[in-house]
């Protein structure tokens, strides 16, 4: 029998992967003092992340992109290979196309500029935590644009129902499940079904895949 409480499941835990001292403490200060969050690790690299993290995995993995060593872009792919049930979300000054690209590729499920503030950021890593794909909306921009100049593959039959469309929509243009269900009038958990439904529909297992494969498959632009 699991010894975990409905308090601990509460809890979003946290880790980080960043090479600035600074920037590390900072974040790592902001996580452990918010009621609802816990910071469980914080490492200088990808290398010293990838020694740690099997013996006690954090819900949320913060990374850096610009890392001495692997990078953050080729460290989410590793981390997914160690620990599938991390959730990675990269934390960045940069907005450049590539590395985002090759990064969601790689696996990772949202996408945040440094300035993004405080409240946002604690905001995101619940999301991450609860499945969702949380990105700024100057990264949601440039994913969109990325899709919309590769062709789409031939249409295939998803049966997608329109409110669930919508939310695809929604969630390209980087708003979180709260956010998608005050624009569209429903309860989040309502925005939650509609996300099972649409991850059977389209045959994937995360709301960035799920908005990748909309946009390749031309349902939203």
């Amino acid at each position: 029998m699991s010894g975990r409480t409905p308090e601990a499941d509460a809890v979003v835990s946290a880790a980080l992967v960043e090479d600035d001292d600074l920037v590390r403490e900072g974040l790592r200060v902001l996580i452990d003092g918010s009621p609802g969050f816990a910071c469980v690790g914080a490492w200088p690299s990808v290398e010293d992340a990838l020694i740690a993290l099997p013996g006690d995995p954090p819900d949320v993995l913060l990374m850096d992109i610009q890392l001495p060593g692997v990078s953050g872009a080729e460290g989410v792919r590793l981390v997914r290979e160690r620990v599938p049930g991390v959730e990675v979300l990269m934390l960045t000054v940069l907005a450049e196309r590539a590395r985002i690209f090759e990064s969601i590729c790689n696996g990772a499920c949202g996408y945040l500029l440094k300035d993004t503030p405080p409240a946002r950021l604690l905001d995101a890593l619940r999301e991450a935590k609860g499945g969702g794909s949380p990105m700024s909306p100057e990264i949601a921009r440039k994913v969109v644009e990325l899709f919309r100049r590769t062709p789409p593959p031939p249409a295939e039959e998803t049966h997608l129902a329109p409110q669930e469309v919508r939310l695809l929509g929604l969630l390209a243009e980087g708003h979180g499940y709260r956010a998608a269900a005050e624009r569209m009038f429903v309860s989040v958990n309502t925005v939650r079904n509609y996300v099972r439904s649409v991850y059977e529909k389209l045959h994937v297992h995360s709301s960035s895949e799920a908005v990748s494969k909309a946009l390749r498959l031309g349902l939203i632009s």
